[in-house]
């Protein structure tokens, strides 16, 4: 991922709405959710959600696929992964020793 890549990703993010979207989407995991059913959990109306979900659609954060008539939306956990790996490329100047913080946010023994 590149800055300008990243900066659309954050401006996406930038809302209250959008950025509860995409925690329950990253909540429910690969799967995803039909539209209606985010809309419901989160109490937003459809005709709103509808354009939220077209922004992060559009930012890469998530993915929409059609199941009949129904439209499941799901974190791109690829994206989210490369958002991550971006900030962090540089990360205390190579010396693993001085981001210990952020590495037990990774601790795997949790999944």
């Amino acid at each position: 991922m590149d800055q300008t890549n990243a900066i659309d990703v954050f401006s996406a993010l930038a809302q209250s709405t959008r950025i509860s979207v995409f925690r329950l989407l990253v909540k429910v995991g690969p799967a995803g959710l039909p539209a209606l059913e985010i809309s419901r959990r989160l109490e937003i109306v459809p005709s709103t959600l509808s354009g939220h979900l077209s922004i992060l659609k559009r930012s890469s954060i998530l993915t929409a696929t059609r199941h009949q008539r129904e439209i499941h939306y799901a974190a791109n956990l690829g994206a989210v992964n490369e958002l991550i790996r971006f900030l962090l490329s540089d990360c205390c100047g190579g010396q693993i020793s001085n981001c210990s913080d952020i590495l037990s946010l990774l601790d795997v023994t949790n999944v």
